[in-house]
């Protein structure tokens, strides 16, 4: 395994292109210095939660506010495209205290500077279950929702939530609530941890994921797999035309589906 570190080192990064939303600048809600987040992802471009919190702590509302104000007035100044202002970062966004005051925030300042740009939120899904935050999510244009498996035994190999009460079954009860305005988004990979085979795209994973789609009734399911280099090293791209074979079978099943 590799002693993989964070990636974002400011409240506000990029803007980078994304594959999935287009020109988007970053939120960064956690440490600039460490990683904080309620799953430890095999696959997680950030590295492991074992690299610490550092010691800068979570930035203010008001330095988030200041710093995206700063950011957006510059660029529209400077003429520059914004897709998508995208809540991403060192760890899981929604753990922030004030994330739903943040994203009023986020709201306003892009209502004035970008008014066609859209707010996505990256979350994993272990934090739905607050109402405040569920509301928050509500808020967003593209309220983008975690679910690697709905097999327990391997969504715990892959993604290694903190809390024994997060469970597969509870979370897709609970992704319900969004009543078609989420987009679940879900990475397939194969590979090795610890001695442990994993693989997502089996036909037995497959039809569990077809069948909480079909629970969740999504606005839309985002499939993709590993992009960049991972802190589990032994863990396999799936190439882009089995993404397009399994995709094929969600859409054949009546949900709106998008290979990425």
């Amino acid at each position: 395994m590799k002693d993989q570190t964070i990636l974002f080192h400011s409240t506000i990064f990029g803007p980078i292109h994304s594959r999935r939303l287009g020109v988007s600048l970053g939120v960064n809600l956690m440490p600039s210095d460490g990683k904080i987040c309620s799953f430890d992802c095999l696959y997680c471009e950030a590295g492991f939660n074992a690299q610490g919190a550092g010691k800068a702590g979570l930035p203010s509302r008001g330095k988030v506010a200041g710093d995206l104000d700063a950011k957006l007035s510059a660029m529209r100044q400077a003429g520059d495209p914004l897709d998508v202002i995208t809540f991403s970062g060192n760890g899981e966004p929604t753990l922030h205290p004030e994330f739903p005051a943040i994203v009023d925030d986020v709201i306003r300042l892009r209502d004035k500077y970008y008014p066609e740009a859209k707010i996505s939120v990256l979350s994993n899904s272990t934090r739905i279950f607050d109402p405040a935050v569920a509301d928050a999510l509500r808020r967003v244009d593209n309220n983008i929702l975690k679910l690697d498996s709905a097999i327990e035994e391997t969504m715990r190999v892959i993604d290694r939530p903190n809390s024994p009460e997060f469970t597969v079954e509870r979370v897709v009860e609970s992704l319900r609530q969004f009543e078609g305005q989420a987009i679940i988004q879900t990475m397939l990979l194969r590979g090795e941890h610890n001695g442990v085979t994993i693989d997502n795209t089996t036909p037995r994973e497959i039809e569990a994921l077809i069948s909480a789609y079909r629970d969740i009734r999504p606005r839309e399911v985002m499939i993709y797999s590993i992009d960049r280099s991972t802190p589990e090293e032994k863990l396999q791209k799936v190439a882009r035309e089995e993404l397009e074979q399994i995709a094929a079978q969600i859409a054949a099943a009546g949900i709106p589906v998008q290979p990425f």
